[in-house]
């Protein structure tokens, strides 16, 4: 059984760099063909993907958060860590890690979900 769990801040002054990690149990992050994502939810909205990591290393952000988003694995713990720069409070939301399966082009479906973690940007 796969679990995940995020781990973080759960408050961020504006401007700031938002940092959370996920701990992966159960199964290694660099198996074919897997893809390890971070989604938020803003409060009265619905789920954005953020980005991956595959399990060969490689990453693939939202096009509208890329410059500010950046996603790194540590393979020794088996974990993987979204790192989100300048901060503002619409990036409030409950953040989820997930894993998805796929093959060579790509992520296909999500099977497994970290519980969410609320993350507040406030002064």
């Amino acid at each position: 059984q796969v679990q995940l769990q995020e781990s973080g801040p759960g408050l961020v002054k504006p401007s700031q760099t938002l940092s959370l990690t996920c701990t992966v149990s159960g199964g290694s992050i660099t198996t074919n063909y897997y893809y390890w994502s971070w989604i938020r939810q803003p409060p009265g909205k619905g789920l954005e993907w953020i980005g991956y990591i595959a399990y060969s290393g490689s990453t693939y952000y939202s096009p509208s958060l890329k410059s500010r988003t950046s996603i790194s694995r540590d393979t020794s713990k088996n974990q993987f860590t979204l790192q989100l720069s300048s901060v503002t409070p619409e990036d409030t939301a409950v953040y989820y890690c997930a894993r998805a399966q796929g093959g060579l082009s790509g992520p296909h479906e999500y099977d497994y979900w970290g519980q969410g973690t609320q993350v507040t940007v406030s002064s």
